[in-house]
């Protein structure tokens, strides 16, 4: 410990980095012994703060936001990709077994809205933890059980397979279109969550109120609006993932997975209204 004292030993004589300045380490003005630290700093934290090595550099802190970036984004496709197989399952259950087939109208939508809102709660709520991958995979095979209502309909078509290939295709398109304009796009996104969030209130409600009026054309329009709406929602989604907005990957594939399922979802109603061959 010769060194530290060393350092601070000319605090008698008046000047208190005398000591610091023979040693060859950068200093400020020094302080007459009158003004003795003014700050109240210890000699131990003055000779810290002088240390190149202990100073946080901005280069280490970009570098440790673009892993946690990075990694958010890998964990979030990983998750959607496996989303995708209890939603195929799901589907398959419910075309095979006709378990919701008889859930239409007022009683479908209730247990439709019900089931959805119920699950996408307990999501949020067990997001940090290791039950929230179950809960959403769960979700996601009850999506699949109700999506298998509008694919029998479609493939009660003769060319019902291939209108489904066709909207998944387009929705896979849609990801891949905007997974890159998410990476490409320098300017901030936010401002459009409250514009989105009013179209997708607005779908819903005339949603809710089609079901009783039963219109093919509002329904044909509230799917095309839909598709926007939600393409523009996974614009937004994946701009907050790389930008490091969305920390949680759970989340972050509870939003890619609404907006993929909607997409396909009014895809294939569109396709089955305008392209169905009896």
């Amino acid at each position: 410990m010769v060194w530290w004292r060393a350092a601070f030993k000319g605090r008698d004589r008046g000047y208190h980095t005398a000591g610091i300045a023979a040693m060859g380490v950068k200093t400020v003005r020094p302080w007459p012994a009158r003004h003795a630290f003014p700050f109240r700093l210890n000699p131990t934290e003055i000779f810290e703060m002088n240390q190149p090595h202990s100073l946080p550099t901005y280069k280490h802190a970009d570098q440790a936001l673009a892993s946690a970036r990075n990694k958010v984004m890998r964990n979030t496709y990983w998750l959607l990709a496996l989303s995708l197989l209890p939603t195929a399952l799901g589907a398959w259950v419910g075309l095979r077994t006709g378990i919701v087939a008889g859930l239409t109208g007022g009683i479908g939508l209730v247990v439709f809205l019900g089931g959805a809102f119920a699950f996408m709660f307990a999501i949020e709520k067990f997001k940090n933890s290791a039950t929230g991958v179950p809960v959403l995979l769960a979700f996601t095979f009850f999506m699949g059980l109700m999506l298998s209502r509008i694919l029998a309909m479609v493939l009660g078509f003769k060319n019902g397979s291939d209108l489904v290939m066709t909207a998944f295709g387009g929705t896979a398109g849609v990801f891949l279109v905007m997974a890159n304009l998410s990476t490409v796009i320098k300017r901030d996104l936010s401002g459009m969550g409250k514009w989105l969030f009013a179209g997708a209130l607005a779908i819903l409600i005339g949603g809710v109120i089609n079901v009783f009026v039963g219109s093919p054309a509002a329904f044909a329009a509230i799917a095309t609006l839909a598709i926007l709406v939600f393409s523009l929602y996974l614009l937004y989604d994946l701009k907050r993932i790389v930008d490091g907005g969305e920390t949680n990957y759970i989340s972050a594939t509870l939003g890619l997975y609404l907006s993929l399922y909607n997409i396909f979802q009014s895809l294939l109603a569109l396709l089955g209204i305008f392209g169905g061959e009896d």
